[in-house]
């Protein structure tokens, strides 16, 4: 089978591990791919967000199945465009895309449902935000509505902090949107809640909990994620019945309702208080860093699972899942989120010998002239399975440590909580 991975980050490594180990024979294309992956499938230079020219890619190479991993290409409906020209193909539409793609979609569905969720208002000017704010506690949560590659979501705590904020993304800090949410605070333990989903039915498929801050104990700005750590220990069965019912099932049922059904992963991002779940966002696709702490434990053909899913027999397969825990820790360019310099060698990596069940998963990199360069803000994804977080993370560290990157830095705390 020709499978085509759509995205370039480290959950398209790990999905790309998956689908070579589930079976040799697949012939699989990473569109654009990165230098980890070039060593396990075939990369393709192209630009994804022209969809005229990947169909054409993807007809060349005789594609079978595509995956799309990111949530751009699903946000701006590649998966409406290749099931339109007859392409196979996973994840959700553009319609039920927009739970991740608009904030302000999956707030007012929530409230449509009476799913719990943080108090909130939809703001387009100053206005409105000035009345939330005479009404509310601080902190404050201010969310830019569309897409903001995981830095649109800003904890305030003073009025002024809220408005410059605000007056920011009314003026286009982030492309995709001008309009924003304004956020009670919720007080908790995240956990991230992961399904896959076909037009019928839904199965769980992994649990994880992400560090979103740049600094050590959860401190200074969010971003795209500096490691995880999965199964999530907080979750056990009461908590997980009450999300599946409050949560998960409300939001499937009213897109079906709207026959709008959602097919693909979908992730909730919960806070948890009093084993009391509250929904924060969706994504609706494999979180990134949780996909590489989440698919070393399935045990599950990865490539049977998504095919089932395509064809709603998803109810046939039962997801089989290694006992063990796994963690992964996020070596990061220096400056990263705000400025970096790319393009830095990456040196040690090639002579790297690591113990069976740790896996290095490719971010930000590319393979040039036989090196390695850095390519982006999240470089590696440093990942062990195994049956103590403490161990793990030592483990992880030592490794981090012989790559010796000195144009990188990481968390060291991963799991600080749960260790």
């Amino acid at each position: 089978m020709n499978i085509a991975l759509i995205g370039s980050g480290g959950r398209e490594h790990a999905l790309c591990q998956k689908l070579y180990e589930s079976n040799k024979n697949n012939k699989i294309y990473c569109i654009p791919g990165n230098g980890g992956t070039s060593f396990i499938s075939t990369n393709l230079n192209i630009d994804i967000s022209n969809f005229s020219l990947l169909l054409k890619k993807l007809k060349f190479y005789k594609i079978d199945l595509v995956i799309v991993g990111p949530e751009q290409p699903l946000v701006d409906g590649l998966v409406d465009y290749l099931k339109k020209n007859k392409i196979k193909v996973f994840g959700p539409s553009k319609y039920a895309a927009k739970l991740e793609g608009s904030k302000a979609f999956m707030k007012l569905l929530c409230k449509q449902r009476n799913i719990p969720t943080a108090g909130f208002s939809v703001c387009s000017n100053l206005k409105q935000v000035a009345d939330f704010i005479e009404k509310n506690k601080f902190p404050i949560v201010v969310k830019a509505d569309g897409l903001a590659a995981g830095k649109g979501v800003i904890i305030c705590n003073t009025k002024k902090s809220v408005l410059k904020i605000s007056k920011e993304i009314f003026l286009g800090k982030f492309k995709n949107t001008k309009k924003l949410i304004l956020e009670e605070f919720l007080d908790g333990e995240e956990l991230s809640y992961f399904v896959i989903v076909d037009k019928n039915s839904f199965s769980f498929i992994g649990s994880a909990q992400d560090h979103k801050r740049v600094g050590e104990k959860d401190t200074g700005p969010n971003t795209g994620g500096m490691g995880a750590y999965s199964p999530a220990p907080i979750l056990n069965k009461v908590l997980e019945k009450k999300i599946i019912n409050k949560i998960i099932k409300p939001t499937l049922i009213e897109l079906k309702k709207r026959k709008k059904p959602f097919t693909g992963f979908l992730y909730a991002g919960l806070m948890i208080k009093d084993n009391e779940p509250s929904l924060i966002e969706y994504n609706i696709r494999m979180g990134d860093p949780e996909c590489q702490v989440i698919l070393p434990r399935l045990k599950t053909d990865l490539t049977k699972l998504i095919l089932a899913t395509i064809e709603n027999k998803l109810n046939r397969i039962k997801i089989k899942w290694n006992k063990k825990k796994c963690m992964t820790i996020v070596l990061c360019s220096k400056g990263y989120p705000k400025k970096y310099k790319p393009k830095k060698i990456i040196k040690n990596l090639k002579n790297l010998e690591f113990e069976k069940n740790t896996f290095i998963f490719h971010a930000g990199t590319q393979y040039q002239n036989e090196q390695f360069l850095s390519s982006g803000g999240r470089v590696l994804n440093i990942t062990s399975v195994g049956n103590n977080f403490l161990i793990i993370r030592k483990k992880i560290i030592k490794i981090i440590k012989k790559i010796n990157w000195n144009h990188g830095f990481y968390r060291k705390d991963i799991g600080w909580r749960i260790i």
